[in-house]
């Protein structure tokens, strides 16, 4: 009998023993667990408000940051251009005093070629023999040559009236999506042969919203308005014939970096006077269309084709000089261009 009490009360003993450890392994397992949980990672909790705000100002920073690269090359392209001008400044001053209280006036500019490569030029200008004034480059070395084989190349052409569009045309024969910009035209836009017509013109501007009301149609703007306008992103060759305006157009185009989405660039460039809104001396005149030319080169654009016109007057300044042209036609390729995509916008 006494036995038999002995093994139920051992058999209750260790029942209990056995309940007791089972209740503290379940209170270790959830302290433990709750202490995982306040320490849990905020990736794997739902998003409070404090995180979501966060989140939308990381990705202000984010725009911020890409608008401030963009605003620092617009900076440095401006020292740039302020520190040639300066630069030149200081140097025809030197100049100007070994000569002695009244220099002579400001020798005419010379451009000399730099690069040599195979070119395309109008069927004008062959029919005369000559090597005409307006030419493209197509230099294996750059990317217009590949461009036109691959029927992937733009030309944009800006002129009042022109005449001879020969060039334009061998290059929409070639392959090329042609657009010839020009203010006189009765119609807004028109397809002729192979190239496209617009009733519009390059400016250093864009015009007054109040003019633009006025008119219903802007019949001049900047480059960066008609690319965005038109939906392109970048041209292979861009001439321009635009009477003396080119100067201040060349400006704008530097500064806001426009020029980077240039393949080659054919100027026309009036020397007979000072042109649209470039003010101050003869000095001053040749210091600013210098610090441009500069610019072109530091921007990597090397000169390829020089043509000057034997005919035309030779007038610098208002003044004649045996040795100068009142106009060039001058021809420059972008060594560091790479174009990004086809023409109609998309990518290769």
């Amino acid at each position: 009998m006494d036995m038999g009490r002995e093994r139920l009360t051992l058999g209750l003993l260790l029942r209990l023993g056995i309940l007791f450890t089972a209740v503290c392994v379940c209170i270790h397992l959830y302290l433990e667990r709750g202490w995982q949980g306040a320490s849990a990672p905020l990736a794997l909790r739902r998003p409070t408000k404090s995180n979501q705000k966060w989140g939308e100002q990381s990705k202000m920073k984010q725009v911020s940051a890409e608008e401030a690269e963009q605003l620092g090359k617009s900076i440095k392209r401006r020292i740039s251009y302020v520190h040639n001008l300066k630069k030149d400044s200081l140097v025809r001053k030197t100049e100007g005093d070994r000569e002695g209280p009244s220099p002579r006036c400001c020798p005419p500019l010379q451009p000399h070629r730099k690069v040599s490569c195979a070119s395309l030029r109008g069927k004008k200008a062959d029919q005369e023999g000559s090597t005409g004034a307006w030419a493209v480059c197509l230099d294996p070395n750059y990317n217009l040559i590949r461009r036109i084989e691959s029927r992937h190349c733009r030309v944009y052409s800006f002129g009042l009236g022109m005449d001879d569009r020969s060039l334009e045309s061998s290059l929409a024969r070639s392959g090329c999506e042609v657009h010839c910009f020009d203010p006189s035209l009765k119609q807004p836009h028109l397809q002729q042969a192979e190239m496209w017509l617009h009733r519009l013109s390059v400016d250093w501007r864009d015009p007054s919203p109040a003019v633009v009301a006025q008119r219903q149609y802007a019949s001049t703007k900047k480059l960066a308005t008609i690319l965005n306008d038109f939906g392109h992103r970048e041209v292979d060759v861009l001439k321009a014939d635009m009477e003396s305006a080119e100067w201040k157009i060349l400006e704008n185009l530097i500064l806001e970096g426009v020029l980077d989405s240039v393949g080659q660039l054919l100027l026309e460039l009036h020397l007979h006077w000072a042109g649209f809104e470039v003010g101050g001396d003869e000095p001053s005149v040749v210091r600013y269309w210098y610090s441009l030319l500069k610019e072109l080169e530091h921007s990597g654009f090397h000169l390829f084709h020089v043509h000057s016109d034997p005919a035309k007057p030779h007038v610098f300044l208002q003044k004649n000089v045996l040795n100068a042209s009142s106009a060039y036609t001058l021809s420059w390729v972008n060594t560091q261009w790479r174009p990004l995509g086809k023409p109609d916008g998309t990518q290769k």
